[in-house]
């Protein structure tokens, strides 16, 4: 994310890498974010529902894209007492989560509230950082190199 004074306007980049992190957060870790927003200053806008999306997917990453086959998501739309509006989608048939997410998503935005928001956006950030990690690791002790002798002139 990008520098920048917690009193401006945020930029579209990083409230999408902010959302992206709340999509990807454990239910933990959202808990904890919308724990931050004051008692009853919260309004659903947008009833958490579930949903289906198609998902595509490209053969080697950049073949022709493909329709790889749905997934179940669910999205929910708050509003905070001081007039933020937000969003959330997660993958899956967690309401609750969709719910906490469009909560941080509305803390977010909050000049107020967003030091606090992304603090805990931190903690996430390096979580998944570590389980990439982890991942990359594991794959690359499963690697096997092929290579190709020469018997001579035959």
């Amino acid at each position: 994310m990008t520098a920048s004074n917690p009193l401006s306007s945020p930029a579209p980049a990083d409230r999408k890498a902010a959302m992206g992190l709340l999509a990807r957060a454990s239910p933990d870790e959202l808990r904890d974010i919308a724990a931050l927003a004051p008692d009853g200053a919260v309004k659903a806008l947008r009833a958490p529902e579930i949903g289906l999306v198609m998902v595509r997917g490209r053969i080697g990453g950049d073949g022709a894209p493909f329709n790889l086959g749905e997934a179940t998501v669910t999205r929910a739309a708050v509003a905070l007492a001081s007039g933020e509006v937000g969003f959330g989608h997660v993958l899956g048939r967690d309401r609750r989560r969709a719910e906490q997410s469009a909560i941080g998503d509305a803390l977010w935005q909050s000049p107020l509230h967003r030091p606090a928001v992304e603090a805990a956006l931190a903690a996430v950030r390096a979580r998944l950082a570590d389980e990439a990690r982890v991942t990359r690791e594991r794959t690359a002790a499963t690697r096997v190199d092929f290579f190709t002798m020469v018997r001579g002139e035959d």
